[in-house]
């Protein structure tokens, strides 16, 4: 398929469609959900539940929910076009599994008290990538194939271990672990500082990448074509994989697992408007987290029908799996 060029007034008209698309999916975040509210009372009654049910449930919860698949999305975006590997992201790369196992040590250890759960999935996730780094790096530099395979070896590890630590913790303390890591966009408000931490992480990571579109596109002409350019392969990988540890670990550490979001949404962007990373890396993160609202407000609309709410990760998996099959079969026999 032929797409016209991305001149910078395509480029705008593209982010303008979505982040218009992203108000639209924000205003349906905090207006829709299980209990029906009054705007008015909300607006003008500080004292009344609709006020309570906005500012201080709804919106966290969708402010969550925008870094969330922000993050998830540009990050699988980025990790694709570093690894030059389209099934590359974060879960696979082990990344998040660290972010889960530094999350969940800090909740079931007793950690909480002295550190925030975003800090703590920011250590996992910084260990799990230098062991991947680490193990993957060979005299000629890093080998994605490499960091690949090791990625799943270290998630498997990272699992392992939180399992160690759940059958070590209270059943209180694991219940409250393992929904939390099932997927929820819920900010607890006993914890004032995981919103403001999870949006700094998430806006210096995006930055920190986005900065770097030019050097992912000229990546894609493979190492050697890259060095010919001025781009140092290795150096690039490492300084990536730092940055997008940061809100990768805020992330997972306080929604838990949310899966197929840093596959589909990519893979689903780089279809419609083509590999150029300064496009693809915004446009994924826009459409990221419009996806995670809808499948949040989904979560939340069926809460009352169902009796309880599903955790936001079952839904996106669900969706995500057939969706992603969709994505690879059309893309296969675009190519064929």
């Amino acid at each position: 398929m032929t797409r016209p060029p991305l001149t910078r007034a395509r480029r705008a008209r593209v982010l303008l469609a979505l982040t218009l698309a992203t108000l639209a999916a924000a205003a349906l975040a905090l207006l829709i959900g299980s209990v029906t509210i009054d705007l008015g009372r909300a607006l003008g009654a500080p004292d009344s539940p609709d006020h309570a049910i906005l500012f201080d449930h709804r919106l966290p919860r969708m402010l969550m929910g925008l870094a969330t698949g922000a993050v998830l999305a540009a990050s699988g975006a980025a990790l694709q076009g570093l690894l030059r590997n389209a099934l590359a992201d974060p879960f696979i790369l082990g990344v998040s599994g660290g972010a889960a196992l530094g999350g969940a040590a800090v909740g079931l250890t007793g950690l909480a008290a002295f550190i925030a759960a975003p800090l703590g999935g920011f250590a996992g996730a910084v260990a799990a990538l230098f062991l991947v780094t680490a193990l993957a790096s060979r005299r000629r530099g890093i080998s994605p194939l490499h960091m690949l395979l090791v990625g799943v070896v270290v998630n498997a590890f990272a699992g392992a271990l939180l399992m160690f630590l759940q059958a070590l913790a209270g059943p209180a303390a694991v219940q409250r672990v393992v929904l939390r890591l099932m997927g929820s966009l819920a900010v607890d408000p006993s914890q004032p500082l995981t919103l403001p931490l999870v949006l700094a992480a998430s806006a210096l990571g995006l930055a920190l990448t986005m900065a770097h579109a030019r050097d992912l596109d000229l990546l894609a002409l493979g190492d050697d074509g890259a060095r010919a350019l001025g781009v140092d392969p290795d150096r690039l990988r490492r300084r990536l994989f730092v940055a997008l540890s940061v809100p990768i670990g805020a992330v997972v550490a306080t929604t838990g697992l949310i899966g197929f979001v840093g596959l589909i949404v990519p893979h689903g962007v780089r279809l419609a408007l083509g590999p150029d990373h300064r496009l693809l890396l915004p446009a994924s993160a826009l459409a990221g987290g419009v996806f995670v609202l809808l499948a949040d407000l989904l979560v939340r609309t069926l809460t009352g029908p169902l009796g309880t709410e599903l955790p936001v990760g079952v839904l996106t998996t669900a969706v995500g799996g057939p969706v992603f099959l969709w994505l690879l079969r059309r893309e296969s026999g675009a190519t064929s």
